[in-house]
């Protein structure tokens, strides 16, 4: 179920984005759809949640890229998707939050991308949403910089230290929620 449901938000993505001029409004509303119709599909159980918003948001990732959206933009845009989808079928936000910022930060290193931006713009675009449905920031936030650790962490080699790294040096983040995490999963 997860190849596919990644291959069909790439394809999803890919449809929608080509001739718009708003990329950001066109892949936030694909993700939300993804979203929703594979959590109704998938009765939610246990992890679910968490496993397709990964996977969608590693699709509109992967799907960006093939028609040469950037990164940041489709990061922020997603996570709006994911967070906006998962509310609306009274799912667990922040399993959605933590599996999207997962498919967030997964896809970059699959496609060349730079995993510590994907990893700032899946934070600020959680903060964002968030608020839109107003959702606890501070947890939000949590759940998004844990879903980064958790991808970075799946890449390997330096990609943990270029996540911390990026997110530390993110100005509109903010920091103390973001070194509490960083700091308990040093642990």
């Amino acid at each position: 179920m997860i190849k596919e449901l990644i291959n069909e938000t790439t394809d999803a993505v890919v449809a929608a984005v080509k001739g718009v001029d708003n990329i950001l409004d066109a892949v936030t509303s694909t993700v939300k759809n993804q979203v929703v119709n594979a959590l109704k599909n998938s009765g939610e159980v246990s992890n679910t949640g968490v496993d397709v918003a990964a996977s969608v948001a590693s699709g509109a990732i992967k799907g960006a890229g093939q028609v040469g959206a950037s990164l940041t933009d489709v990061a922020s845009g997603t996570m709006s998707g994911v967070i906006s989808g998962a509310s609306e079928v009274g799912s667990d936000v922040t399993s959605a939050i933590r599996g999207g910022a997962k498919g967030v930060g997964q896809a970059p290193a699959e496609t060349g991308g730079d995993v510590g931006a994907a990893a700032v713009s899946a934070v600020e675009g959680t903060i964002k949403a968030a608020g839109n449905i107003g959702a606890d920031t501070a947890e939000a936030v949590k759940a998004a910089v844990g879903g980064a650790m958790d991808a970075a962490a799946s890449i390997g080699g330096n990609a943990a230290e270029k996540v911390r790294d990026a997110l530390l040096s993110a100005a509109a983040l903010p920091r103390d929620v973001i070194e509490s995490v960083l700091k308990g999963a040093n642990k």
